[in-house]
């Protein structure tokens, strides 16, 4: 079983984001990135399946391709990935930040062009937060989709997924191909060992661009200006708990 997996270059979570001075978006320059937390989590779970871990029979994955789109420095992300276990990589350059329906159709021909029969990808990335490409990619293919994925099986021909909802835990059968989103409790990554990371320089990246793809790019939305959060106010003291009760009565007073 052949398995995607696509992986975002982001600011590292350790990180605190800035505003550029004119407010047009984040300030990149000079700041640590890293892979997106949540795809580190689908590349693990793709080669505890080849590898015959966490529950996977041995050989589930037979190959496990890793796919970024962004600038030229995003193949360190997927050395990351093959460091980690992946078995190649693809790399989409494009040096501007595309939306997520972008990302989805540019995911879509990837598909289309390697064939695999499921595509493992983090629920999010952590910059935008958007949570949509995953959904819009199984729309695009028309696959079953199974998103924030806590646990994976695959058996009979499905990916029977857990599924972390508001109730509690719901388990789905989807019909592969499929694509599925993965949450932060499905695993923990491991740290790439030196030799695999020496390992990774050798193995191949496929570098390609937007243009090879020939996929409507153009983006459907216009950043208007990107502001901090507002700094949270001093908090008050009460007396006692019948006080703490009067002013959460009455509105606007804490």
């Amino acid at each position: 079983m052949k398995v995607l997996v696509p992986v975002k270059r982001v600011i590292d979570y350790n990180v605190k984001a800035r505003v550029k001075a004119d407010q047009t978006g984040v300030d990149l320059a000079n700041v640590k990135m890293s892979m997106n937390p949540f795809d580190e989590i689908a590349v693990e779970e793709a080669v505890r399946m080849a590898e015959g871990k966490g529950g996977h029979a041995a050989g589930t994955a037979t190959e496990i391709v890793a796919v970024s789109i962004g600038p030229v420095q995003a193949q360190e992300t997927i050395r990351n990935a093959l460091a980690i276990g992946a078995d190649r990589g693809i790399l989409i350059q494009s040096e501007t930040d595309l939306e997520p329906l972008a990302v989805a159709k540019l995911l879509k021909a990837v598909v289309e062009a390697e064939k695999p029969d499921l595509v493992l990808m983090g629920k999010q990335a952590i910059d935008g937060d958007n949570n949509a490409v995953g959904q819009m990619l199984a729309a695009l293919l028309d696959w079953p989709q199974a998103t924030f994925a806590s646990k994976v099986e695959i058996k009979d021909g499905k990916a029977v997924v857990t599924r972390e909802v508001d109730g509690g835990l719901q388990t789905i059968a989807a019909q592969l191909p499929a694509v599925v989103t993965v949450d932060l409790r499905l695993n923990t990554p491991r740290y790439a060992s030196l030799p695999n990371i020496m390992k990774a320089k050798k193995k191949e990246i496929a570098m390609k661009t937007v243009a090879d793809f020939n996929v409507d790019v153009a983006p459907r939305l216009t950043v208007v200006k990107v502001t901090e959060p507002p700094k949270r106010t001093a908090g008050i003291k009460v007396a006692d708990a019948a006080e703490l009760v009067a002013k959460l009565k009455t509105a606007g007073a804490l």
